[in-house]
């Protein structure tokens, strides 16, 4: 059977996860990049509310 080997086999996809991981990495990356500044402001805010009592 030539399927028999190719069950026995534990290595994975490696380069798919090192992709995906690389991929979930530049997204994390931008989506900070363009938020940061906005979730920043929106904490200080917040804050400020806080300790203006």
């Amino acid at each position: 059977m030539p399927f028999l080997p190719r069950l026995d086999d534990d290595r994975g996809d490696v380069p798919g996860w090192v992709l995906i991981t690389l991929m979930t990495a530049g997204l994390v990356i931008i989506i900070w990049g363009l938020a940061g500044p906005a979730l920043g402001a929106v904490f200080q805010q917040a804050i400020e509310r806080v300790t203006g009592f």
